[in-house]
């Protein structure tokens, strides 16, 4: 016969509360079943599932646990649970699990509501939640300009209209809720893949190549239509390089020590760099403007198209073959390759169309501050924080970041 507690011990966090309960679990021949802990602004809550087996009188065990922790100022709660009621608990075991991670620049109880309320309906239970962002005091504004919370949930709900009731609350509130499966991959990601243009810089170099060519709206009306999907990528590409024939070289250099870096870029790259990661630019842009990225930022890879000039001049074409949609999945899988590593252990990161093929094969694909038609076909986006948010749907918190 065996007897099961539930055991929930509260009150002001100290050291030796586990260590103190534990021991006398020890004494009494007591097992473990399952076991968590939280601390919220000082607030302890411990909650452990305990097991007695026959000739073991748990009222002697709950005696000493309510002294000791009475000693310790710590309140005691004992909830005596059925045997039937473990085994339906044990059965959840076999459910899928999954991370939500919701990001803004302050999370309130709103945002959370309802994120929870689309949670709950599509039959996922919440069993831990975690605040990743780090603490901010109230009058810190400078720090206080992105937060993140992690929700650990489980079951099997149908994932396209969960997507599509996160993707809701998402638009009214302007934050960002990415849905992933909790798996191994999760924090064993190794490389990550950028697009280049509105991605990494908040520029689409080719635009500004045509503003220094007194040929900007022509240009940026044909790059818009192109990165929304709504023209081919090769043909459009084509036509706005043969617009730019005759520019001198010498404009280059000028429009790259000017590029404004996106959001967040910095700080991602270091980090990723600091912790062993591999990071590359796979963009339909131009190598002279990648390379410029990558002694910046100290990126490893670099593959984009390679800008003709001949006397001095734009010559209007490229060398070899063009960084188009279907080439930058064909990189990601050789550099995956080249690194011996999975497909899912790789995270890709665009705005435009001709980054969908490289962000579906991905194991974690992740939209960017993106057009419409990007946004609704990839599983995870980012709209409204920096590149640095990146580092929260890998699973990483602020104090780990700091410690990198």
């Amino acid at each position: 016969m065996h007897e099961l507690v539930l055991l929930t011990i509260s009150g002001q966090d100290r050291p030796s509360v586990t260590s103190t309960v534990t021991e006398l679990l020890s004494q009494h021949s007591a097992k473990v079943l399952d076991i968590g802990q939280a601390v919220i602004h000082d607030s302890l809550s411990l909650g452990m599932l305990v097991e007695f087996s026959a000739g073991n009188d748990a009222s002697l065990l709950m005696k000493d646990v309510l002294f000791r922790m009475h000693e310790m100022g710590m309140q005691v709660r004992f909830q005596p649970i059925t045997e039937q009621s473990y085994q339906e608990w044990v059965t959840q075991q076999g459910k899928g699990r999954h991370i939500v991670t919701l990001l803004a620049r302050q999370i309130s109880a709103e945002h959370i509501a309802a994120l929870t309320r689309v949670v709950a309906n599509n039959g996922l239970n919440i069993d831990n939640i975690s605040r990743l962002s780090g603490r901010v005091a109230l009058d810190d504004t400078a720090n206080s300009n992105k937060a993140s919370v992690e929700f650990s949930a489980r079951g099997t709900p149908d994932i396209a209209k969960l997507r599509a009731e996160l993707a809701e609350v998402s638009m009214t509130f302007d934050v960002d809720i990415a849905f992933q499966e909790d798996n191994m991959y999760r924090r064993t990601r190794r490389l990550v893949c950028f697009d280049m243009d509105s991605t990494l810089i908040e520029a689409e170099v080719i635009d500004e190549l045509a503003h220094a060519a007194g040929i900007g709206d022509e240009v940026a009306q044909i790059t818009e239509a192109a990165m929304a999907g709504e023209l081919d990528f090769d043909q459009s590409f084509a036509k706005r390089l043969s617009l730019l024939k005759g520019l001198d070289e010498s404009v280059l250099q000028g429009i790259a020590e000017s590029l404004p870096v996106t959001e967040g870029a910095e700080h991602l790259i270091s980090t990723l760099r600091k912790l062993g990661y591999k990071t590359a630019i796979l963009s339909g842009g131009f190598t002279y403007f990648g390379e410029y990225l990558q002694r910046k930022l100290g990126i490893d890879y670099v593959f984009a198209n390679e800008l003709q000039i001949v006397d001095g001049k734009v010559t209007g074409e490229v060398s070899g073959q063009i960084v188009n949609g279907q080439r930058k999945a064909e990189l990601l899988r050789e550099l995956a390759r080249r690194e011996g590593i999975s497909l899912e252990q790789v995270v890709a990161v665009g705005d435009g169309a001709n980054d969908l093929p490289m962000l579906s094969i991905a194991g974690l694909g992740i939209a960017f501050r993106a057009k419409p038609l990007v946004k609704a076909e990839a599983k995870q986006s980012i709209s409204n924080l920096g590149l640095d948010a990146i580092l929260y749907l890998m699973g990483f918190r602020d104090r780990e970041i700091k410690q990198a």
